[in-house]
């Protein structure tokens, strides 16, 4: 179901789309690719919607920077400097936290509106994004189809590019997630399972410095569920790397309620977002939610030996990542 959201101040209409399946209602923006609500039961069977948004259009323009639900591209997570090097062309994205990039730049995805057309179980999102836009190379035909699974009501994200010239292309959704309740209060006591190894080492702007660092022994080793706590905005390395189908790679638990969160995903890293800097003028408390952000590793356009964000002409960029949900 599509219904009118809002309007943009330069006219254009936003639409939200009612995905609705095996227990779960989730709702979809064609701004920014949004993820507004997602509505799923409890143990007891009663339902609440577990991801940080605005309840209209007005929300998400005067509060960008949370990333509330967002698709974030055309490169998610940072670029250190706001430049990167391709095939010996240097080109710099818009650097929106100077003196580096984030998300894409000042008006990466997150703040497009998208096309949408319907699909079995769910709304396919869609747009050309061209060649230079927030600074990079090439013209990008992008999509990202939403689904939920007839059996579970999982909600699936795909992603699809290509290209007409070199570029990069790393995009994730930016939920945050709280199973107790989106205004439930900080979610830190929620208990994570993640299957990774390793972390990657970060400067004091959390730009990586090359290093993978064992996770044993400190406080980023989730490899056996405990709780989250605060202090996190990190890539975890996953150990199973870059698959061709999604593989599972984290669960998120919240005792109260029972409700379970699994993702799986193709991706080879998952960032964990604590929340622990929203800002006082918003409507949830610092560390109101986590975010988990499957994602290739950031500033990977200037380390060749992370996983190759690189997309040629002629080439397919596919990305998935499942969330599944269940209480127990």
């Amino acid at each position: 179901m599509s219904e009118l959201f809002g309007t943009l101040p330069d006219g254009s209409p936003v639409h939200r789309w009612t995905l609705e399946r095996g227990g779960t209602r989730v709702r979809v923006l064609t701004y920014g690719g949004i993820v507004q609500s997602a509505e799923v039961p409890d143990r007891q069977g009663r339902p609440a919607d577990v991801v940080l948004g605005f309840p209209g259009l007005d929300g998400y323009l005067a509060h960008p920077e949370p990333y509330f639900g967002a698709l974030a591209g055309r490169y998610a997570n940072r670029i250190a400097g706001g430049r990167f090097t391709l095939d010996g062309r240097t080109h710099e994205p818009a650097r929106n936290t100077p003196p580096h990039s984030l998300h894409g730049g000042e008006r990466g995805f997150d703040k497009r509106v998208w096309e949408a057309e319907p699909v079995e179980g769910g709304v396919r999102l869609s747009r050309i994004s061209p060649d230079g836009e927030e600074g990079f190379p090439g013209r990008l035909t992008v999509s990202a189809t939403y689904t939920l699974d007839e059996d579970g009501g999982a909600l699936r994200i795909a992603y699809e590019a290509t290209t007409d010239a070199p570029t990069v292309v790393n995009l994730t959704n930016h939920s945050y997630w709280n199973l107790a309740g989106a205004r439930s209060g900080p979610a830190g006591g929620h208990r994570l399972r993640l299957d990774a190894s390793r972390v990657t080492a970060v400067d004091a702007d959390l730009i990586p410095t090359g290093e993978l660092t064992a996770v044993e022994g400190t406080r980023f080793d989730f490899r056996t569920e405990r709780e989250v706590g605060s202090g996190y905005d990190h890539n975890f390395v996953l150990d199973k790397g870059v698959t061709d189908t999604p593989a599972e790679v984290a669960e998120l638990y919240d005792a109260g309620s029972g409700r379970v969160l699994t993702v799986a995903t193709t991706e080879p890293g998952l960032q964990l977002y604590t929340a622990d800097h929203l800002a006082p003028d918003l409507p949830y408390v610092p560390g109101a939610g986590i975010a988990l952000e499957t994602q290739h590793f950031p500033d990977a356009p200037n380390r060749p030996e992370f996983p190759s964000t690189v997309l040629r002409p002629g080439g397919v960029y596919r990305s998935e990542t499942v969330y599944g949900f269940s209480v127990r």
